[in-house]
């Protein structure tokens, strides 16, 4: 991976042709929260894309109606090149709220593989290794993109390459430019951020980096 001096990133072997990204909304958010690294979408948009061409950018997240500044977020991101799939959020007999959105990311990049040349999936969770490597096998190149720490090795073993956003963070985080675009932060629904989040995070961390 080399860093252009537009800031940009190209990758120095494979062609990567019509690039379509996944991206795992919630398990983004607790990777970045733990890194400290408030991420500016566009930014990320254009970091996985380089110098490929685009066909789609999914955004899949549980979402929660009455959750006013979500809502808010969500339209920024329809209105700038994603699109957006959404669940509402459920709520167990715990009282947990959660809205998994596995199977409809699996299924998406099952669907329109031979639509794109390459998949670049933004999660660290284990549990998309089978889809990964069932894409692999339609013959379409599968990048795994993720802060490594919090990204599950089997998948970055399956995926043809791996990008790992902590060292290219300076090049995805929301800075003075962000603000004066409009860029809005990352929001979950509060009920999905716990009290002691700083300890669910660390334990988030510490499941994903286990060999």
């Amino acid at each position: 991976m080399l860093k252009t001096p537009e800031g940009g990133i190209s990758w120095e072997f494979g062609h990567r042709g019509r690039i379509a990204i996944f991206i795992d909304g919630n398990n983004l958010f607790h990777a970045a929260r733990f890194h400290n690294v408030d991420i500016d979408y566009n930014k990320l948009l254009r970091v996985l894309l380089g110098k490929g061409r685009l066909l789609r950018a999914f955004f899949y997240t549980g979402v929660d109606a009455n959750a006013e500044r979500q809502q808010g977020f969500l339209l920024w991101m329809r209105r700038n090149g994603f699109r957006v799939v959404q669940k509402e959020l459920k709520t167990f007999y715990d009282g947990t709220r959660k809205a998994n959105l596995d199977v409809e990311i699996a299924v998406d990049m099952l669907s329109l593989a031979g639509k794109y040349d390459t998949a670049v999936l933004v999660s660290g969770d284990e549990d998309f290794v089978y889809a990964v490597n069932a894409v692999a096998y339609k013959g379409c190149r599968v990048e795994v993109a993720g802060f490594r720490s919090n990204t599950a090795p089997r998948l970055i073993d399956v995926a043809d390459y791996f990008i790992d956003l902590g060292e290219i963070a300076d090049l995805i985080r929301k800075d003075s430019s962000s603000e004066r675009n409009g860029v809005p932060s990352h929001v979950i629904p509060e009920s999905l951020v716990p009290e002691g989040d700083e300890i669910s995070v660390n334990r988030f961390a510490q499941h994903f980096s286990k060999p």
